[in-house]
């Protein structure tokens, strides 16, 4: 299994480095089978009104799945061991549903690009720019699933939202958590004029 640690804000001192691979391989002992690729961030906010500046996020690539954790707290250690409990709780989680159940892994991203060649000249006589606002751009594969697979996916990512192909209409849909409990999914309807 590949680690990757990095930090920001931070220098990932040798102690810390030893720490965290040591929280990690307790974490992903027994899902080594699957898990392919750790990574871990570390960040500490420069800000003096932050109370939970020690930040540590964890993903972990499993046979095409992404399972994701952070906890922030005040100590930088603390935050690792928070965040090794949660990616242990949502490893199993993991495990039990697609393992223990023996359902085939999701397609992998190479599968799912086209063969075509891509045409040299993407932009013509456009200047390349992106907009000021935008801050990063994230790609990644989109296998259809049903609803019921991209609540799964939410679960493990850890995140708000998760935007999925959606099998039986094959359109851009976004499941989400509500603020008052459940999940809402957002579809693309036409524009009435």
């Amino acid at each position: 299994m590949k680690l990757l640690i990095q930090g920001n804000n931070i220098t990932v001192t040798e102690s810390i480095h030893d720490y965290v691979e040591s929280k990690v391989e307790k974490a992903t002992k027994h899902f080594q089978t699957f898990a392919t690729k750790v990574d871990v961030h570390l960040s500490v906010a420069n800000n003096a009104r932050v109370n939970s500046k020690h930040k540590a996020e964890v993903t972990v690539y499993a046979n095409g799945t992404v399972i994701r954790a952070q906890e922030s707290s005040e100590n930088l250690y603390a935050s690792i061991d928070l965040v090794s409990d949660k990616i242990t709780r949502q490893l199993r989680k993991y495990k039990e549903k697609k393992i223990g159940k023996k359902i085939h892994a999701q397609e992998k991203t190479a599968e799912l690009l086209p063969t075509d060649s891509v045409p040299q000249d993407l932009i013509g006589d456009r200047a390349p720019e992106l907009p000021s606002e935008v801050v990063r751009m994230k790609y990644f594969a989109m296998p259809p699933m049903a609803i019921d697979e991209a609540l799964e996916q939410l679960q493990l990512v850890d995140h708000d939202f998760y935007m999925f192909l959606n099998k039986e209409t094959e359109e851009i849909n976004v499941i989400y958590a509500r603020n008052h409990g459940g999940y809402g999914v957002i579809q693309p309807r036409e524009a009435k004029e």
